[in-house]
């Protein structure tokens, strides 16, 4: 597990809940309009500029993704507590006394133009009435679901705990026939071991003893119903792909296959994650629910300095990086 010096503030946090407040405030204006108009593409209505201090008519359009980080030592709502069981103990930054834990949340995204209102769990409940939200992927998506599921119980508790379309766990709000889950993959495509035949291959003919398996055509399997079961999908993958400690590029690299063959020549890593990617789109939009809407979420930046989580890396961060520190940032690595 991964340790941190006790003086450290960690990123993760934060760029979570950056992506958490976008896309579920989009999600919540997209389901307005689409219960005002179902037969129209839904597209999602923003939030205009501020010209007087206050909110003017819903007719201008705001980037979400041009702001900063504000510090409000007085929040303006309290999300949940550390007492929901459903966050993950070794990802419980306040049960396991993280200096500076109760921090995290007095930071906040304010957009350049515009104002992002505190997230209403009561409200969310009442405006996605029948509907079911999944979340595919690894485990930032996995803490994107246990936040709302953790907002969203500290107004109702009214539950059914259940495992929709194969999900890894889901829960139900049963006064409002809202169901989340969370469905655990970490390629979006399905993998396994691979070994070389004894009678030799295509690959064998190449050296390869073994290694890992991806087709980059076919769903995993904890998620290949969840396009059809769920009204909103939020999909992501990404930091799997680059994990030496599991895909090994000379020990177990990752071989791909197409249609039920390798792909010839190898292709690395990240011709094979564009493959995925591609077939993946086409097999969401063919197998979506009518209205369906889906989200992909790209992955937070890795936020150890000195290495890596397991190799001594800290978080030597106490603010969130400023725009010209990230570009520095991205040229150090």
């Amino acid at each position: 597990m991964a340790t941190t010096s006790p003086n450290k503030l960690s990123l993760f946090p934060l760029l979570s809940l950056l992506c958490f407040i976008s896309i579920f405030l989009l999600l919540s204006l997209s389901k307005r309009a689409s219960l005002s108009s179902p037969n129209t593409h839904r597209s999602a209505t923003v939030f205009p500029p501020k010209s007087d201090g206050s909110l003017s008519a819903l007719s201008a359009t705001c980037d979400f993704s041009d702001g900063s980080w504000i510090y409000d030592p007085n929040p303006r709502s309290t999300r949940y507590t550390s007492n929901c069981k459903e966050i993950f103990k070794g990802w419980n930054c306040i049960r396991n006394n993280k200096t500076n834990g109760l921090e995290i949340s007095k930071w906040r995204w304010k957009p350049k133009d515009c104002d992002l209102p505190s997230f209403d769990p009561l409200k969310f409940l009442q405006t996605h009435r029948n509907t079911n939200i999944g979340f595919v992927g690894d485990s930032l998506n996995r803490n994107m679901f246990v936040s709302l599921f953790c907002m969203l119980k500290s107004v109702t508790g009214e539950l059914k705990k259940w495992r929709p379309a194969g999900a890894d766990r889901g829960f139900t709000f049963l006064e409002y026939n809202l169901t989340v889950a969370y469905h655990r993959t970490n390629l979006l495509a399905r993998y396994g071991r691979w070994s070389a035949n004894a009678n030799g291959g295509e690959l064998e003919s190449l050296g390869f003893k073994e290694g890992y398996r991806v087709d980059v055509d076919i769903p995993d399997s904890s998620w290949e119903k969840a396009s059809s079961f769920h009204d909103i999908l939020i999909l992501n993958t990404g930091h799997w792909w680059w994990a030496p400690s599991k895909f090994d590029p000379l020990k177990s690299p990752m071989l791909f296959f197409e249609g039920g063959r390798p792909i010839l020549p190898p292709i690395p890593p990240a011709a094979g994650l564009d493959r995925v990617l591609n077939n993946m789109v086409n097999f969401v939009e063919k197998t979506k629910r009518p209205g369906g809407i889906i989200f992909f979420r790209t992955q937070s930046p890795r936020h150890f300095e000195g290495g890596d989580w397991d190799q001594g890396g800290t978080c030597q961060r106490l603010q969130p990086l400023l725009p010209g520190q990230v570009s520095q940032k991205i040229l150090s690595i």
